[in-house]
C-alpha cells in the first residue's frame, strides 16, 4: 500500500488586507494551516471601534486558531512552537521573526514581499517604487533570514502598474499574484522541488512613510507630483495645505488635454475636477477633503470658494 505523506503543517503570520489572500490560498490548497499569528485587535474609524485585523477575520471564518501578538516575543514563540509547524509563512505581519523561532520549523520561514528583490527592501516597497517612478514592480517569495529581506528567492512575478494605479491599487493586485506564488512555493517545499537562488543586484531601502512624506510639493514637475500622489495613496494619504490647514488630495491624474500654464499650486476650473499648477504642466485633481469637512468632488469644492485658492499656502 503506497505511503501517503501527511500535509505540511504551516503557521501563517500576517495582519492587513493584502495578507488575507495568501492565507485563503494556503487553506484552499490542502496544507494544514495549524495556526495564524496576527497583530492584536485595534480601534478603527471615527468611533474607534476595536476591530480584529483582516487576517484574524479571515482565519476565524476558516476555523483556524488565532494567536494575537504585537510582537513575536517569548510568549508568542511558545504558542507558535506548541503548534509544531513544519513551515512558517509570513505576509505583512508587522513584526520581526528572530531566533529561536526563525529556525524552529524544519523548513524555516518564507516571506512574501511586494517588490522584485533586492530592490525596495523594507516596510513600504510599493509606495517607494511608485514615488521613484519605477515602470515595474512585483512580488517575491524568499527564505526568511535575520537580515532584512535578504534571503534567497524562491519565486517572483513582475508587474507593471498602469499610469493611474495608486499604491492601494497595486498592492491589491500584488496580493492576488502573491497568494498564488505562496501557494505554489509551499507546494514545492512540500514535495521537495523548491529551488532557491541568491538575490542579485544593488539593494535599495523602503522604510515606512511618514505623514510628511505624503505632502505634495507643487513646485516640482507634474510627473513627480503625480508619482508621489500615487505612492502615498491611500496611506499615509496625499495632502497639501490651504490657508495653513491640511487639505487632502484623494484622486488626481494627468490632465487629459493640453492646458495653459498655472503657477505652482494655483487652482483653475476644469471640465471634471480642477487643474492645479506645478513646475511644468498642471495636473487634474478630481476629489478632495478640506480640513474639517467630508470628502467631495474637487469642482464642487472649488465652486463654493469666495476667494482664489492657491494650494500649498
Amino acid at each position: 500500500m503506497p505511503h501517503t505523506r501527511a500535509p505540511l503543517r504551516v503557521v501563517f503570520a500576517g495582519t492587513p488586507d493584502v495578507a488575507a489572500p495568501s492565507l485563503r490560498a494556503l487553506h484552499a490548497s490542502g496544507v494544514d494551516v495549524v495556526g495564524v499569528v496576527t497583530r492584536p485587535d485595534a480601534p478603527l474609524g471615527r468611533k474607534r471601534v476595536v476591530t480584529p485585523s483582516p487576517v484574524a477575520q479571515a482565519a476565524e471564518a476558516l476555523g483556524i486558531p488565532v494567536i494575537r501578538a504585537a510582537r513575536l516575543d517569548a510568549d508568542a514563540t511558545r504558542e507558535i512552537l506548541a503548534l509544531e509547524p513544519d513551515l512558517g509563512v509570513i505576509v505583512a505581519y508587522g513584526g520581526l521573526v528572530r531566533e529561536p523561532l526563525l529556525s524552529a520549523p524544519r523548513h524555516g520561514w518564507i516571506n512574501l514581499h511586494f517588490s522584485l528583490l533586492p530592490k525596495w527592501r523594507g516596510a513600504a516597497p510599493v509606495q517607494h517604487a511608485l514615488i521613484a517612478g519605477d515602470a515595474q514592480t512585483g512580488a517575491t517569495v524568499f527564505q526568511l533570514v535575520e537580515e532584512l529581506d535578504a534571503g534567497e528567492i524562491l519565486a517572483e512575478h513582475a508587474y507593471g502598474p498602469a499610469e493611474d494605479e495608486t499604491a492601494g491599487d497595486v498592492l491589491h493586485e500584488l496580493s492576488l499574484i502573491g497568494a498564488e506564488l505562496v501557494r505554489t512555493t509551499v507546494g514545492r517545499i512540500a514535495d521537495g522541488t523548491a529551488q532557491a537562488r541568491p538575490q542579485v543586484g544593488a539593494a535599495t531601502l523602503a522604510p515606512k512613510l511618514s505623514l510628511d512624506d505624503a505632502r505634495l510639493d507643487w513646485s516640482r514637475p507634474a510627473s513627480e507630483v503625480l508619482a508621489r500622489f500615487r505612492g502615498v495613496t491611500p496611506e499615509p494619504g496625499a495632502h497639501t495645505t490651504l490657508g495653513g490647514d491640511r487639505f487632502k488630495i484623494l484622486r488626481a491624474r494627468r490632465a487629459p488635454e493640453e492646458t495653459g500654464p498655472l503657477a505652482a499650486g494655483e487652482v483653475a476650473t476644469a471640465t471634471r475636477g480642477v487643474l492645479v499648477g506645478t513646475a511644468t504642466d498642471p495636473i487634474l485633481v478630481e476629489r478632495v477633503q478640506p480640513s474639517g469637512k467630508g470628502q467631495m468632488a474637487a469642482d464642487d469644492w472649488h465652486r463654493g470658494l469666495r476667494d482664489k485658492a492657491v494650494l500649498g499656502s
